[in-house]
């Protein structure tokens, strides 16, 4: 049975295992710990967790079990003390406070889920990722570098403070992988932090595992506007320190103008300006959703299709 490692954080991650799940196939997720917003944000700093809101997706994804069941672990609270709070973020702080360790509260909630597979975070170290930009302006923690717009004119530096050591577990799976898939994800906070962990880009470059690059749909705005696929390429590859992969899927679905209009503030679409025969192009979005108000706007309306994700990757694993 060959192995998939899926590396990245957050919704990214979710998709391509939600869709790899359905496969006769081996899945770990290597999941970003850089997260410190809305609940887990609250979570790090009130009770000193490692942060459990990626892992909690990638956990649910993975999951087994019943429809009421994952449900629940992303069931969050509207009002009172534990508002804004989902219950699985609660579970799994809850758990790491009991058995002394995030990875077993992991493992404890994977039980209970039945998930296919397992979720392994980058690293066990708490961590923060700061980026100084080129005007001087430092932005501390995952969510401020989302939020900036400022990050288009350029950064002097990105970094995880405390430098991490690596999970052990995590080289481990990626030596032993067949495929290393990466993204799709944000770049600069579920992907690049992911690389900013000691031991990682070494391993991605030692191990035999093919490597494969899921691209983005879209740019965010201030971020990686105008962004095409080699620019994502080439800062990928900056941190790795080589270019390593021998995959790179690409969507080639055009969204209708009115989507594309919808999103004209947060972001663009992703063309491909690169022409090799690593480059696959495939029809990859989800259910398109027509606008409706702003707050629609404001969520995923282009977006990638778990099923058609695994199709293509599925079709390159048939083949090693």
């Amino acid at each position: 049975m060959k192995r998939i490692v899926v590396v990245g954080g957050g919704t990214g991650n979710f998709t391509v295992l939600k869709g790899l799940k359905e496969y006769p196939v081996e899945l770990r997720a290597i999941v970003s710990m850089a997260d410190d917003g809305g609940s887990t944000g609250i979570l790090r700093d009130e009770l000193g967790v490692l942060p459990p809101g990626d892992v909690r997706q990638c956990l649910v994804a993975l999951s087994n079990s019943s429809r009421l069941m994952r449900s629940l672990m992303d069931y969050r609270f509207e009002n009172g003390g534990l508002g804004g709070h989902s219950f699985g973020n609660l579970l799994l702080s809850a758990l790491e406070k009991v058995t002394g360790s995030f990875e077993h509260a992991v493992e404890e909630v994977g039980k209970i889920l039945a998930i296919q597979g397992k979720v392994i975070p980058v690293t066990t170290h708490q961590v923060r990722l700061k980026m100084v930009l080129n005007d001087g302006n430092l932005l501390i923690g995952e969510k401020e570098i989302y939020l900036s717009r400022q990050i288009e004119k350029g950064y002097s530096s990105i970094a995880l403070e405390p430098h991490p050591k690596p999970n052990p577990n995590a080289i481990q799976e990626i030596m032993h992988a067949d495929i290393v898939v990466l993204g799709p994800g944000g770049l600069h906070t579920s992907l690049i932090p992911n690389l900013l962990v000691e031991g990682i880009p070494e391993a991605l470059k030692a191990t035999h595992a093919k490597k494969m690059f899921v691209v983005n749909l879209m740019n965010r705005t201030g971020q990686t506007t105008g962004y095409q696929v080699g620019d994502y390429l080439r800062e990928l590859n900056h941190f790795v320190g080589e270019d390593l992969f021998d995959y790179i899927l690409v969507n080639s679905q055009i969204p209708p103008p009115h989507l594309i209009e919808a999103y004209a503030e947060e972001g663009d679409l992703v063309h491909n300006n690169l022409r090799e025969e690593r480059v696959i192009e495939a029809p990859l979005l989800g259910e398109l959703v027509a606008p409706s108000s702003r707050d629609l706007i404001r969520r995923n309306l282009i977006r990638h299709d778990s099923k058609k994700l695994a199709q293509e990757i599925m079709k390159v694993v048939d083949r090693l």
